[in-house]
């Protein structure tokens, strides 16, 4: 290694050098017991070899955690994944079509702990014209619910839907889920819209995963098409 006096050796010189000659250590193992580095853990001076096993520590440390986090979310989707049974197997039961909004939107504000729900449908038979679920819709929340290919989650900005529930002043954070045949994304138009609301500003944010709330969607359109082709 040589160098020009006038080019005194530099930190990065050292670097290089040593990157490129792994064999430095093995022709000069007396090196790494003899070298001593400041340790992050006080100021200290431990060897080489020693620093090396704190930063092994460190990355083991590190891994634990986020198999800790994989175990808890793995948890938290198998609760979830439960209660949708749940949700999906009372709604299979229920028998008069009419009842189905209410045994929606109750069962997702018990099963999930959604302070509140609510759902419209329109474009439904003439039997359930008069119901409440059927009633109070403008033609532009119907537009904006056909415009959807995924539930919106955020903050309320003021969407019509949000009084569906009731009291739109505590409603900090919503879901708006369009319902339409087949798939959340299918083409053509929705034939109404599932409301969640919670006044925990983070409980539905944008950037939530949303697998779940797509497989209530269709699993509620599903069900509510009765209202449509009973």
């Amino acid at each position: 290694m040589n160098q020009d006096p006038m080019n005194p050796i530099t930190e990065d010189d050292i670097a290089n050098y040593l990157a490129n000659t792994p064999d430095f250590f093995e022709r000069h193992a007396e090196l790494l017991a003899a070298v001593q580095l400041t340790s992050p853990h006080g100021n200290r001076a431990v060897s080489l070899q020693e620093r090396q096993a704190e930063m092994l520590r460190e990355k083991i440390k590190v891994l634990e955690h986020r198999v800790m986090d994989m175990v808890r979310h793995g948890n938290e989707n198998m609760v979830i994944a439960d209660r949708l049974q749940r949700w999906a197997r009372n709604l299979f039961l229920v028998q008069p079509a009419r009842e189905l909004p209410a045994q929606i939107t109750g069962e997702i504000a018990s099963q999930f702990m959604v302070p509140q729900v609510a759902i419209k449908v329109w474009d439904v038979d003439a039997r359930y014209g008069g119901e409440p679920f059927a009633e109070g819709v403008s033609d532009d929340a119907k537009t904006f619910a056909s415009s959807l290919t995924q539930p919106y989650c955020g903050v309320n900005s003021g969407f019509e839907a949000v009084n569906w529930p009731g009291d739109p002043g505590v409603a900090l954070s919503i879901a708006l889920v369009p319902l339409r045949a087949g798939a959340i994304n299918a083409p053509g138009p929705a034939f109404g819209m599932l409301v969640l609301a919670s006044p925990d500003p983070q409980r539905f944010s944008s950037g939530m995963g949303t697998d779940f709330l797509e497989r209530i969607a269709e699993l509620a359109s599903a069900a509510l098409s009765r209202l449509r082709h009973e």
